[in-house]
C-alpha cells in the first residue's frame, strides 16, 4: 500500500514538473501572450458587435494588455524555439527579426494611440478594432503559420 502511494505520489509530482517546465519554455510564454491579446480583442469585438454594452474600462484594459504585451512579446523568441510545444510562429521571425520586433512595437504605437484618443461609444470603439486589427493582420500574414 506504502509503495502504491508512493508510486501515485511520483507521478503526480512528475507530471507536475513537466507542466511546470513547459509553462517556461519561450513558445508557451508566447502562446499565453497571444491569449491575452486575444481575449483584450474580443471584449472590444464584443462591443462593437454589441454583444456588450460600451465599457471604457474595458476598452482602456483591453487596449493596455495590448501594448505592454506587444513590447515584450519579441523578447520570447530565442534561436532554438523555432518549433515545438505547437508553435504557430514562422521561420521568417529569426530570418528577419528587426521587422518582426518592428511589427510588434507598431501594435504598442496603435494601442497606445487609440488609449489616447479613447473612445466614448460603440461606434468609436469600432474605429478602435478596425486599427488595432489591422496592425495585427499585418503581423500574422508574415509571420504567423496559416491555418
Amino acid at each position: 500500500m506504502k509503495l502504491k502511494l508512493f508510486l501515485a505520489a511520483a507521478l503526480v509530482t512528475g507530471l507536475g514538473l513537466t507542466a511546470a517546465t513547459a509553462a517556461d519554455e519561450p513558445q508557451v510564454v508566447r502562446q499565453e501572450m497571444m491569449k491575452k491579446v486575444g481575449g483584450a480583442m474580443g471584449a472590444i469585438g464584443a462591443i462593437v458587435k454589441g454583444e456588450k454594452p460600451f465599457d471604457a474600462e474595458v476598452v482602456k484594459a483591453s487596449l493596455t494588455t495590448m501594448a505592454e504585451v506587444s513590447k515584450d512579446f519579441p523578447n520570447h523568441f530565442p534561436a532554438g524555439s523555432e518549433t515545438g510545444f505547437e508553435t504557430e510562429a514562422t521561420a521568417k521571425i529569426w530570418e528577419n527579426p528587426d521587422d518582426f520586433k518592428a511589427k510588434s512595437a507598431e501594435l504598442a504605437k496603435v494601442a497606445e494611440a487609440q488609449l489616447a484618443a479613447m473612445p466614448t461609444d460603440q461606434a468609436s470603439t469600432g474605429a478602435v478594432m478596425k486599427a488595432v486589427g489591422a496592425t495585427c493582420s499585418s503581423c500574422h500574414e508574415t509571420y504567423r503559420v496559416k491555418k
